[in-house]
């Protein structure tokens, strides 16, 4: 019986490092693909399939979806875009062309490989699409505009889509982390040292009191914080649920935002939002 595929990228760590071992494990073909050929080089030696994608780049993009078509004879069964960075900074510290590097990555590049991937994925009359989000995709942080904003302009980009491919044989669907195990945050520190001013922001104290100190200093997990796995566990319900949900939710912040967005007026959750 021939196994089903899956491209998945950002599989150097946290959530894409996971799910690939984990549906390796659970007999899918995995095609695990990294940014970088010494982390690629390291999944290879862990058993898995594994070459440079870098989201950023149109080329490297479909150079990876020639070897995966070149591997599979042609197919594939499943995408979960998933690579993505942050940093944190105050809107009015973002330079535009910081905000247009982010874009790149966390938006553009998902949208290019989708594009390359749907008319695979129509030939063959079947396909999962999976977008990785987050609470930040509904729920507004300060001093995480950057991201946010990525993550709710990929919200409304995977609805429109899902949409779209109704009566296509493809789903579209979104997973939506709050906080997980991962290297999320110190992968931002060069962007951050990159593109943020602070010294000279008018929130300098801000950032010395509440940026600093979560940048640099290594504070534990989080509050309600999950391993990968947790989300690996919602992929795996995603890609085999006979008729997946729209949406899948991991940690108990993504669920309580997402009601209480439903149920109290938005100035009411800036105000909680607030004081987090």
């Amino acid at each position: 019986m021939t196994r089903k595929s899956i491209l998945i990228t950002g599989c150097s760590s946290g959530i894409g490092y996971d799910a690939a071992h984990a549906l390796h494990k659970r007999g899918w073909r995995v095609f695990a693909t990294c940014r970088k050929q010494d982390d690629c080089d390291r999944l290879i030696r862990e058993g898995l399939e594994s070459f440079v994608l870098d989201q950023s780049d149109t080329a490297s993009m479909s150079a990876a979806i020639e070897e995966v078509l070149t591997r599979t004879s042609g197919t594939l069964d499943a995408l979960f875009n998933n690579a993505a960075f942050g940093f944190p900074a105050a809107v009015e510290d973002v330079p535009t062309d910081a905000l247009r590097s982010i874009f790149e990555t966390n938006l553009f590049g998902y949208h290019e490989l989708t594009r390359q991937v749907i008319p695979i994925m129509r030939a063959q009359g079947h396909g999962r699409i999976l977008n990785c989000s987050s609470v930040l995709g509904f729920i507004a942080l300060k001093l995480r505009g950057a991201y946010n904003s990525t993550k709710f302009a990929m919200e409304g980009l995977t609805d429109t889509l899902r949409v779209e491919m109704r009566g296509s044989g493809i789903d579209v669907i979104l997973i939506q982390p709050g906080p997980i195990t991962s290297k999320l945050r110190q992968n931002s520190i060069p962007h951050f040292e990159k593109w943020i001013d602070w010294r000279s922001s008018a929130r300098k104290t801000e950032y010395e009191e509440k940026v600093l100190t979560r940048l640099y200093e290594d504070r534990g997990p989080d509050t309600f914080e999950l391993p990968a796995s947790a989300v690996s566990d919602k992929v795996w319900r995603a890609l085999t649920d006979a008729n997946p949900k729209a949406r899948y939710k991991i940690t108990t912040p993504t669920y309580l935002m997402a009601f209480l967005k439903r149920l109290l007026p938005t100035r009411l959750v800036d105000w909680l939002i607030d004081r987090m």
